[in-house]
């Protein structure tokens, strides 16, 4: 028998921002960045983990950016889900040469690139053992891709929401700005919602307390982070009911 450790988790939604991307760039996306998060999770498939991927747009534009105030909200938010497409379909790329199949899934419909968003066609597609990238966010102005993820970690079934981020957890301020903030090994929902810790956004909250779905934030730069949340170590800081 092996004696190599077994996941807690058969299957995870990936929550990444768009900025994310970029690492240290201003704009777009790094491909060093991109192929070494390709396989980490290319690692965690061969684990026997179902993962389902949200990806941003930020890195090429955001609905609430200045670039966007002078624009109609649901035309900015359509470009925005367009450039989660984009981010998508790069990801794929990367996935597919560290050897992980991948099918992209847009709710935004773009059938000549990618497949439309059906439920029972992405739960089959993660059953087969692909990774399944769900672009477009939720196909709604108005609605951030906090809550795309949300929504699709509740369709799956996913049994955890993993928001990778810049920073090792949730702090009470922001880190960067102020030294002596205090990070959070445990949070409830409900918490990080009355405090406005800014973990995911409000209506991505609710809905996860209203699951009781967990939320782990951790930080995606430090190496083996994602294989140890997937071990149930305690990495970062993890949000329950």
């Amino acid at each position: 028998m092996s004696d190599s450790p077994s996941p807690v988790y058969k299957r995870v939604l990936l929550k990444l921002s768009g900025e994310a991307l970029k690492a240290d760039r201003e704009y777009g996306i790094d491909p060093n960045f991109i192929t070494d998060l390709a396989q980490q999770i290319a690692e965690i498939r061969t684990m026997g983990v179902q993962v389902g991927l949200v990806i941003g747009g930020g890195n090429i534009f955001r609905g609430a950016s200045e670039a966007a105030a002078q624009m109609n909200r649901s035309v900015a938010d359509s470009i925005g889900m367009i450039a989660t497409v984009i981010n998508s379909l790069m990801m794929q790329d990367a996935l597919e040469k560290a050897g992980a199949p991948t099918r992209v899934l847009s709710a935004v419909e773009m059938r000549q690139v990618c497949e439309p968003y059906i439920r029972r066609r992405a739960i089959r597609h993660m059953e087969k053992g692909r990774v399944v990238i769900l672009a477009g966010g939720t196909g709604n102005p108005y609605f951030t891709t906090d809550s795309a993820a949300a929504l699709r970690a509740n369709e799956l079934d996913a049994q955890a929401l993993l928001k990778a981020t810049k920073v090792d957890g949730v702090y009470d301020c922001d880190p960067v700005k102020n030294p002596n903030a205090v990070k959070f090994d445990k949070l409830t929902h409900q918490d990080a919602i009355a405090r406005n810790l800014r973990v995911m956004d409000t209506s991505a909250l609710s809905l996860c307390r209203d699951s009781g779905l967990p939320i782990i934030v951790f930080d995606l730069s430090k190496a083996g982070n994602m294989r140890r949340v997937i071990l149930g170590e305690t990495v970062g800081t993890t949000v329950t009911s």
